[in-house]
């Protein structure tokens, strides 16, 4: 059975037009299907915990939305032998489905998804820190420091919701991104990859601890990172005069930055930061609060998509 989760407000409105096409096309064809809209933040992860408690054997969960709405069905999945995901991307950003290198239009992804007879498993990411009730899923990345902080002034800004509806979503980003970086503080960090003698990291900019190669709109933060090694790609910058940070913006958006003075990439099944500030932490671009401790863990194959 097809299960739909929709946000008909992702990319400024645009999921209620494409939704409308879908669910023409599925009645056309009276192709046997059940949808949810989500109506405020956080329900598709709770619509995604319903859809999992259903006594079905073929769950094909189809989320038609960004990469937010992905994010938090994902954090909804009880069982992920239970379910096989589609995604019909219709953000802002789409750094998932860029990704995994998926193009079309909404109708294309679909007949794709209903074709389909094969399934692919990617890893996950999974974090935990201080003074969290739970741990957190992630499909693209997390981070603390600059690029958290992003994600945070994003998601309250109102220039990103004019400049998407003018489709100048990635200008949005890049204004924030700037602002971002010269009024944060910075912190000193020092980081474990993967149970090894610990370093030390001053005056922290960011940690970026990526699963896919890019986020916030396609920047590649780890060019070479993939989802499909069973490994995190972790990307920091520190020791940098702010304004030279600035200057290596254009470098990093080129996926040239990896050795660059003051950049540290490296792979890790595992990660822990501890900051002697506390610093914003996000995770697939959704704020999580300010913290000290972070673990960060690589989850192999951990969710099954229709390929």
């Amino acid at each position: 059975m097809l299960y739909f989760i929709v946000n008909e407000k992702s990319k400024s409105g645009n999921g209620t037009r494409i939704w409308k096409e879908l669910h023409s096309f599925l009645e056309k064809y009276k192709i046997p299907y059940k949808a949810w809209t989500t109506e405020y933040k956080n329900h598709a992860t709770l619509l995604a915990r319903k859809i999992c408690q259903k006594d079905d054997s073929d769950i094909r969960l189809i989320v038609i939305g960004g990469d937010g709405t992905i994010h938090e069905v994902i954090n909804g999945i009880t069982d992920f032998e239970k379910i096989c995901l589609g995604v019909i991307p219709n953000g802002s950003g789409n750094d998932f489905a860029r990704g995994l290198k998926l193009s079309g239009t909404p109708l294309e992804y679909l007949k794709r998804i209903l074709s389909s007879t094969s399934q692919e498993c990617i890893d996950l990411g999974k974090v935990t820190w201080s003074c969290a009730e739970k741990p957190h899923l992630f499909a693209i990345s997390s981070g603390v420091g600059m690029d958290a902080l992003v994600c945070k002034n994003t998601d309250t800004s109102r220039l990103k919701k004019i400049l998407n509806s003018l489709r100048l979503g990635k200008l949005s980003y890049l204004m924030i991104t700037v602002y971002s970086l010269f009024s944060m503080t910075t912190s000193n960090m020092t980081a474990r990859f993967d149970e090894q003698e610990p370093q030390d990291f001053q005056k922290l900019l960011f940690t970026a601890v990526m699963n896919f190669r890019a986020e916030g709109g396609g920047v590649p933060m780890a060019p070479r990172a993939t989802a499909r090694d069973g490994k995190l790609s972790v990307c920091t910058v520190h020791k940098l005069p702010k304004w030279l940070t600035f200057f290596y913006l254009p470098i990093l958006a080129a996926a040239k930055h990896e050795h660059l003075p003051g950049v540290h990439i490296i792979d890790c099944n595992t990660l822990e930061l501890t900051l002697d500030s506390p610093m914003t932490l996000h995770a697939d671009g959704e704020y999580l609060g300010d913290a000290t401790d972070v673990r960060y863990e690589c989850l192999p194959g951990k969710l099954r998509l229709i390929v």
